[in-house]
């Protein structure tokens, strides 16, 4: 009996220890998910916090590594990406830009920390914040200005397409909990209007694009005939937007706009540099540094009308398989099937609001992703990883 009594009081703190671990591994994951909206600095170290809890508990607890099956192409897609980097013109500042990869482990660490009923209160911290987020940038346009192309508004973000991104993905997230959800039903649907007027006024058409793809999918889940509120929706935008706002979406229409012209150049050049490289891409980070490099000599003034440097080629699949080869593209491409094929299985087994969530925000960011490349940009990534892996780890049982 003593030595059972022994046994329970050596094994108290052990549990008291895991417990706090468990605690604050999953606190730094809900102000990531919050502060990522704010400062990408803020939201790294805590999902470095995150991080040491996971570790910590793996090997004081003897865990075994956990993750959703989605989870291993986007490894192997990594795993691509490290090779492109090795064999790029400049491998140091290849391998430099591939630190981002350390974000793919939100994935287990979600899994992990966020199970159970934890999924829906993250959300209304990412609703929460986005609302003061949103309410930030309106200010900005309004009152300081931010009123053009030369000056938008981005809150409290380095540039304007992260902060749009991040918005639209929120989006998604309050009108699901709108159409799916069984509470918090109010506070999203009055947090939406400032979701949406925010975005608008960044004059970034791909992320409007976005969420309306993302929207309408909510709406085929929910009731294919919700899809007559579109046509009202859109004349009521089109109605309120100052005249500065409206050309900025009309233009995308506009074969002879300067952006628009922008955007066939760079599908030229990706093209030159997938033909050059098929297999690892020009490299991590390269395109920038060899994008004169591909210019044509068949289109305008020779050299596909070139009139400034691009850091990016503002398509996903276009930038991947130029950057990192058309082995890297074909495992993104596997990343996003088999999570999605996940997300479906899930709606149909019960969870419709998260697995709504989850598959509405991944068919924004493909869709701005025609226009814009937001897979690379870390809090756009950090905060759809967050978000398609909380019905995964709902259905987990907590360790």
């Amino acid at each position: 009996m003593d030595h059972v009594n022994d046994s329970i009081a050596l094994d108290a703190p052990h549990s008291a220890d895991r417990l706090g671990l468990e605690q604050a591994g999953a606190l730094a994951l809900f102000g990531m998910a919050g502060a990522v909206q704010f400062s990408i600095a803020a939201a790294q170290i805590l999902l470095a916090v995150a991080l040491v809890c996971w570790i910590a508990l793996m090997i004081g607890n003897r865990e075994r590594f956990a993750a959703p099956t989605f989870f291993w192409p986007l490894v192997a897609y990594g795993g691509a990406t490290l090779v492109s980097a090795a064999l790029s013109p400049d491998p140091r500042t290849s391998l430099i830009d591939c630190k981002q990869l350390v974000l793919f482990l939100l994935v287990p660490l979600m899994y992990r920390f966020i199970t159970g009923g934890r999924p829906h209160t993250l959300l209304t911290v990412v609703v929460t914040c986005a609302a003061v987020s949103a309410v930030f940038g309106i200010v900005q346009y309004g009152i300081l200005h931010y009123d053009n192309l030369g000056q938008r508004p981005q809150g409290t973000l380095g540039h304007w397409m992260t902060y749009s991104g991040l918005l639209m993905i929120v989006i998604e997230v309050a009108l699901a909990r709108v159409i799916f959800g069984n509470s918090d039903r109010t506070w999203a649907a009055l947090v939406l209007p400032a979701l949406g007027v925010a975005v608008a006024v960044t004059f970034t058409r791909g992320a409007a694009v976005g969420a309306c793809a993302g929207l309408a999918l909510l709406f085929a889940l929910k009731d294919f005939r919700l899809f007559a509120i579109l046509p009202i929706l859109a004349a009521i935008a089109i109605a309120i937007a100052p005249g500065q706002i409206a050309k900025r979406y009309a233009s995308m229409f506009n074969m002879n706009d300067p952006t628009v012209h922008d955007r066939y150049t760079m599908l030229h050049i990706g093209e030159r540099m997938i033909a050059a490289h098929p297999l690892t891409g020009v490299g991590p980070n390269m395109v920038q540094r060899l994008y004169v490099d591909y210019r044509g000599s068949d289109t305008l003034a020779g050299s596909d009308g070139v009139t400034h440097i691009n850091p990016h080629l503002h398509n996903d699949f276009l930038q991947i398989a130029a950057e990192r080869g058309l082995p890297a593209l074909a495992l993104w491409l596997w990343f996003i099937v088999a999570l999605f094929r996940d997300l479906w299985g899930r709606f149909h087994a019960g969870q419709r609001a998260l697995a709504a969530t989850a598959m509405a925000t991944l068919v924004a960011l493909l869709t701005a992703g025609l226009f814009e490349y937001n897979f690379g940009d870390s809090e756009v990534l950090m905060l759809l990883l967050t978000i398609v892996t909380l019905p995964a780890a709902a259905a987990r049982l907590p360790s």
